[in-house]
């Protein structure tokens, strides 16, 4: 093997000989994005699934929920957890029609059109790469609770660096970095599972009940309209289940491995998500565990609260590795949709190179910029984290929005095709109806002007940007038409 792989010429476009091809076939498409290691098991395709859900979203941003709604925001997480197994099931069913490095940004070039393709590509390669960054400003409250005064910045740049290293390696390293980092953490919410029950009950200790759930207001302080701002954070902290389509390009059995993955790791969320949280506001007020500025997680103020310190400071490591984790698994995500647009010639092809290992080393330094990116809001600002949540949020709903969207045309494009091994239920029924859920939160962030307006803001004007920078290289002859 050379020093650096590209992909097979026959696969290759130039850019002037992509302004005037058709969107690629499904195989075709497959063949162009080769090349990546194929070195990837189902446990670590699992793990990298929830390695890249349960991170700032569960341990930092569910406190921001329960300020929101108060008891009221396990309804919000169960409102999201449904929306999530519509995408999981309309995104399965595509990837194991088609496994490939670009996923759903491949999917949406060949069945909606190359511009689609374009935008969903970058805007969610562009998500990533803000996630990486509020992954980096959460590490660096962490990491205040033991060094107050350490300035952010610094633990950002740090474990940025780490990180960075992690993904130059070949990806079964990779697969197996980030499965250690999700048992950690899956293996710290299990324990906190159970003392937390044990406190509810009185296993050992008084119960505390379920008193807390009728306090300062009730179950519904806010009435619905706390709960629906809930579901803003609940989705975000679904946000990373896409990932194990588009790590479906590097595993080693695609076909089996893709779906069961999926339906494992959406359960596991499902019940980790709806049961600590529910515990969390039996133990702790949930004006003590929910505030609208978090600083501190709420995992570690029930800790705090029982006066277990060395407990706080357990589980403080615990979401530092949570969060370490999805900054690991979001840099891939990001590494690989940069190298899908590569080979698809939108961008330099020395970004879709590889290494010996098999690996887009160019890809991963150029997405490593969300580090550099929270820093600097870090800096600028004391709401970074939420600042950062809101506009990947855009993103994030803009891809699920998209591979609905792209499923519908999928299915209409292959009437009459032989049976596939995964198949989305009550098709279209709830494709449509997650969309219109999708949308409405759009509507809602748009008009909130507290936080999360910041994401429309910034997020409409980049989906107008590239489309007129596909716009602009199509009439100058580069990129797919």
């Amino acid at each position: 093997m050379t020093h650096e792989m590209t992909a097979d010429p026959a696969a290759m476009t130039t850019p002037s000989a992509a302004s005037t091809a058709a969107p690629p076939a499904p195989g075709e498409a497959a063949a162009r994005e080769g090349g990546l290691e194929r070195g990837l098991t189902q446990r670590q395709l699992t793990m990298i699934g929830i390695g890249g859900a349960i991170g700032t979203g569960l341990f930092m941003g569910s406190g921001i929920a329960v300020g929101y709604a108060g008891p009221g925001v396990l309804l919000s997480y169960i409102i999201a957890a449904a929306i999530a197994l519509v995408v999981m099931y309309s995104l399965s069913e595509m990837a194991v029609a088609s496994p490939t490095a670009g996923s759903f940004g491949t999917y949406a070039e060949q069945y909606v059109s190359p511009l689609a393709g374009f935008v969903v590509r970058y805007t969610y390669w562009a998500t990533m790469v803000i996630l990486i960054g509020s992954e980096a400003v959460a590490i660096g409250h962490y990491m205040e609770y033991w060094f107050p005064g350490l300035p952010i910045w610094l633990s950002t740049a740090g474990f940025g660096l780490a990180v960075l290293w992690v993904n130059t390696r070949a990806v079964g390293n990779f697969g197996t970095v980030e499965y250690w980092l999700s048992a950690i953490k899956v293996a710290a919410i299990l324990a906190f599972i159970l003392f937390g029950l044990a406190s509810i009950f009185g296993v050992g200790v008084p119960a505390t009940g379920f008193g807390n759930y009728l306090v300062d207001g009730g179950p519904l302080p806010f009435g619905f309209a706390g709960v629906w701002m809930a579901v803003l954070i609940a989705l975000f902290s679904f946000f990373g289940i896409e990932m194990i389509a588009v790590a479906a390009g590097e595993a080693e059995d695609p076909q089996r491995s893709v779906p069961r993955a999926m339906r494992t790791m959406l359960i596991r969320l499902v019940l980790f998500y709806i049961l600590s949280i529910g515990i969390i506001i039996a133990i702790v007020p949930w004006t003590t565990s929910g505030a609208k500025l978090v600083e501190q997680s709420p995992f570690v103020k029930v800790f705090a609260s029982f006066g277990f310190t060395a407990a706080a400071h357990v589980m403080n490591f615990v979401v530092l590795s949570a969060a370490l984790s999805a900054m690991n698994s979001s840099l891939y995500m990001a590494s690989r949709m940069i190298f899908s647009l590569a080979r698809a010639g939108h961008v330099p092809a020395t970004f879709g190179r590889l290494s010996p290992r098999g690996v887009p080393v160019r890809a991963a330094l150029l997405s490593s910029a969300g580090v550099l990116i929270a820093a600097l809001v870090a800096l600028a600002s004391p709401n970074a984290f939420q600042y950062l949540v809101g506009i990947a949020l855009f993103g994030g709903l803009f891809t699920w929005i998209a591979i609905l969207f792209t499923h519908l045309r999928f299915r209409a494009q292959r009437v009459g095709e032989p049976h596939l091994p995964v198949r989305a239920p009550c098709f279209p029924v709830l494709q449509l109806a997650a969309l219109a859920v999708l949308l409405a939160v759009l509507v809602t962030m748009a008009f909130d002007t507290e936080f999360w307006n910041i994401a429309v803001i910034v997020g409409l004007p980049w989906l107008l940007f590239v489309a007129g920078v596909y716009a602009t290289r199509r009439k100058l002859g580069f990129g797919a038409s």
